[in-house]
């Protein structure tokens, strides 16, 4: 525990009563003690972030002095939860500033946290994996600054109406602005539209782009703290405004809808992530979202480092940009134009310090997923950058050509083709390095997505295995398990999460596994009693917690568990009285909102758990939860709740998974496919402490090779007969039979993601876990052996290797 007495940043309580009492009288005007819980939080949160900005200013000058490599690392999404616990923890003041709390305003420091919103900046593992990699950058003292935008409704608020998926605007703002720094000294312009003006000097050629929409990008700058360290990470969010002055003339005439229209559209940039892409009113503003951020964060930092050193001739030495999936690809094209638009150096100088600076990590084989544009779009919205990038992809095609003389592989490795601008493409042109987010995903990449890229330079790709920052889910969201740990270990996991390892000396002591039991049992009381309070569900605790939350995607296949259920519900009802394990099966998952068929599983769901509800007898054996609005947040108080940990995606198409990793490390057990990083987690723990089923990804390849038919499945296993049967009767009132024609009559293909191919070996790890979980010590072995082998897991490992081998950062 951090010694209340004295800290790292020198404080007592008395001085922490008399910063928050500074804060209460500048903000408030009155004394901390007369305050509301929520005027309170602000106050304390100020505090917390001044003393972070005041030590992030030390380190940045030490930085600066000694000449340290930053890396600045891309993201549309960082999806970071509330802040408030997670800087307290790493600034090791948590404990200081509860009892400060305490002792002077009689105030519970959990009540202030639950003031806190999470912040409305990403939705899935995209973005969660972003903002661990930025804490444990951080923890592992390297300067770091993340880029992205400051959206000013999140993705969206989940509402469930008769089981159908409701989208409400995320106002994250009004609590969470206060982690906010504005920083008007960095403000750049971002420019739309146009056309490019090509003069002739006596230095060559100089391009403008005219008649053009001119946007500001202001930004705002939120710290994070790095566990026992002298590093603070910087996430710096842009936010969209307009240029020019309010248009006073045609208000006064009237005109108010005109004298906004320029505001509106400018503002519109950054006040939703992911705008629905369906239409092309909505491909124009995610292209806009995505230029906008890379050309704020390029000129941010190119105009930085020419101020200080007056060249670029250092610019590779000092500065690393990492494209976080495809969504930051631009930022290849917009360093060219800034290179050469707005320092006059040629061709093969700038793109000899891009290819050097950048690097990409690409987190997914799907095709939809890749991001192509429009080429008709991009030229319009971009002139500039579309001739830069024609540039690009003309040197690279002939580069290609001569490599293997072979036009459709020219043609497969081009950034533009057949009326589409392909951001995958471009990324792997303009970085030095590739990689991959686990072993399996890595592989793919080498053998389908890249082969040809891969086969002409393979030095260029490699892997990096996701991890998760453990000391939020395991020291923060956990702590009856981590203070365990500590009795049985020491502490100095917190710092490195290998030690977990030595776990693996107490795999047969019985009293540690009753220790688990009960610390697993207290906190699904503790889940269910928030669920309770927060949803108005109800949760037994005593029944098992089978849990999966994630994206609602087709591919992660959430309809699979929800068929197993349907399955599981139908034998109940032919026997009630059938001696079974009971069990709770909790789903959290958005989906996009002009995702139907992914809101059509949401429905299906919601409508087993409301039958249930009318057969109390049956729901005591098997319940279905869906709890809405799933954020980091909630996932931080189920995770440490669960018992089973379904990651069932399709072998071959989840990429790596980091939900996964955080329940291991919580000791939940693994229900599972061979996919992204279940397959070195199997290789971790072994195959007798992990629940894998299924087809693998080679086998995936070859049945659609030898032509997938889902209704063979279906003629041949009585159990999937049942299902359908039970899909058409319905639940609740509502009939299914667009799901089991989704399985089985699609009008494209049946079935896309093998859900019948696997069903049956899925049933049946099902019931072999069933049968370990009756045995109590032997399930809880399983449980601490996962938990000692999850270290390997933690980011702290993935951002050094980051570092040493993509960034060559010391």
């Amino acid at each position: 525990m951090p010694n209340s007495n004295a800290t790292p940043f020198d404080l007592t309580k008395t001085r922490v009563k008399e910063l928050i009492e500074g804060v209460a009288n500048k903000s408030f005007g009155a004394a901390a003690n007369s305050l509301s819980n929520r005027q309170l939080y602000r106050c304390v949160a100020t505090v917390v972030r001044d003393l972070l900005l005041e030590k992030r200013s030390r380190f940045n000058k030490q930085h600066k002095a000694r000449q340290r490599k930053r890396v600045h690392y891309l993201s549309m999404e960082f999806l970071m939860g509330r802040s408030l616990k997670n800087n307290l923890f790493n600034m090791e003041l948590d404990v200081l500033f509860a009892e400060t709390l305490k002792k002077y305003y009689k105030v519970d420091i959990e009540d202030l946290y639950d003031c806190e919103p999470d912040a409305g900046l990403g939705n899935g593992g995209l973005g969660r994996l972003a903002a661990c990699y930025l804490d444990c950058l951080a923890k592992e003292n390297y300067p770091v600054m993340g880029h992205s935008l400051r959206f000013e409704y999140g993705f969206f608020q989940q509402k469930i109406v008769n089981g159908w998926q409701t989208e409400l605007p995320d106002n994250w703002l009004p609590g969470g602005d206060v982690w906010l720094k504005e920083r008007p000294d960095k403000a750049q312009i971002v420019r739309f539209g146009g056309e490019v003006q090509e003069n002739w000097t006596d230095n060559g050629p100089v391009y403008r782009q005219v008649g053009c929409q001119e946007v500001e990008a202001f930004p705002y700058d939120m710290v994070v703290e790095g566990y026992h360290s002298n590093a603070v990470g910087v996430l710096r969010l842009w936010s969209a405004r307009n240029c020019k002055p309010f248009d006073f003339r045609a208000f006064g005439q009237g005109e108010y809808m005109r004298a906004l229209q320029e505001q509106s559209q400018a503002e519109m940039i950054t006040k939703v992530l992911y705008p629905s892409d369906n239409h092309e009113e909505g491909k124009i503003l995610r292209l806009k979202q995505e230029y906008f951020l890379v050309s704020a964060a390029m000129q941010n930092i190119t105009s930085d480092h020419y101020a200080r050193y007056g060249n670029f001739d250092n610019f590779a030495q000092l500065v690393a940009v990492h494209i976080n999936d495809t969504h930051p690809a631009l930022c290849v094209p917009e360093l060219m134009r800034i290179f050469i638009d707005e320092y006059h150096y040629g061709w093969d100088y700038s793109w000899s310090i891009v290819k050097n600076i950048c690097a990409y990590t690409n987190h997914t084989v799907l095709a939809e997923a890749l991001e192509c544009w429009p080429e008709y779009i991009f030229k319009k919205l971009l002139p500039r950058i579309y001739q830069i990038v024609m540039e690009i992809n003309e040197r690279a095609c002939r580069h290609f050509w001569d490599l293997c003389g072979d036009w459709n592989k020219v043609s497969n490795l081009a950034v533009v083709a057949y009326g589409q601008v392909r951001m995958a493409n471009l990324s792997v042109i303009g970085s030095h390095y590739v990689n991959g987010v686990s072993a399996l995903h890595s592989r793919i990449l080498r053998k389908t997505l890249f082969k040809d890229f891969y086969d002409m330079n393979p030095e260029k790709f490699g892997n990096v295995t996701n991890g998760i920052a453990h000391r939020r889910w395991l020291c923060q969201a956990n702590p009856l398990l981590s203070q365990l740990i500590e009795e049985l270990i020491g502490g100095e996991f917190k710092s490195d999460a290998s030690r977990l390892s030595q776990l693996n000396q107490f795999l047969d002591d019985k009293q540690v596994h009753t220790r688990l039991a009960e610390i697993k049992l207290a906190n699904k009381k503790r889940f269910a009693d928030i669920a309770r309070k927060k949803l108005d569900v109800a949760i037994d605790p005593n029944t098992r917690f089978d849990v999966q939350v994630k994206r609602l995607h087709e591919y992660k296949r959430q309809l699979l568990n929800a068929l197993k259920i349907v399955y599981l519900y139908h034998e109940l009802k032919q026997n009630p009285d059938l001696d079974v394990v009971p069990q709770t099966f909790i789903f959290g998952a958005k989906a996009a909102p002009s995702y139907y068929t992914a809101k059509e599983v949401i429905k299906l769901i919601c409508f087993i758990q409301k039958d249930l509800e009318a057969n109390p007898k049956i729901r005591e054996k098997l319940n279905v939860v869906f709890m809405e609005n799933y954020c980091v947040t909630m996932a931080e108080s189920l995770m440490p709740a669960a018992e089973i940990s379904e990651q069932i995606s399709l072998a071959g198409k989840e990429a790596s998974g980091t939900g996964n990793m955080k329940f291991m490390i919580n000791g939940a057990l693994t229900l599972g496919t061979m996919d992204g990083a279940n397959v070195e987690m199997s290789e971790a723990v072994g195959m007798d402490n992990i629940f894998i089923f299924g087809l693998n990804s080679r086998q995936v390849t070859d049945l659609w090779g030898r032509g997938y038919n889902s209704t063979d499945y279906y003629f041949k296993q009585p159990k999937l007969r049942i299902i359908i049967d039970e899909l058409n009767n319905g639940f609740g009132g509502e009939t299914f039979e667009n799901i089991s024609n989704y399985l089985l009559r699609s009008n494209q293909v049946a079935d896309p993601y093998m859900c019948f191919a696997d069903f049956a070996s899925y049933l049946e790890a099902h019931e072999k876990m069933d049968k370990c979980y009756r045995d109590v010590h032997l399930w809880n072995r399983m449980s601490l052996k996962n938990i000692a082998e999850a270290g390997r897991f933690s980011a702290d490992r993935a951002v050094r290797e980051y570092a040493e081998n993509i960034w060559r950062m010391k």
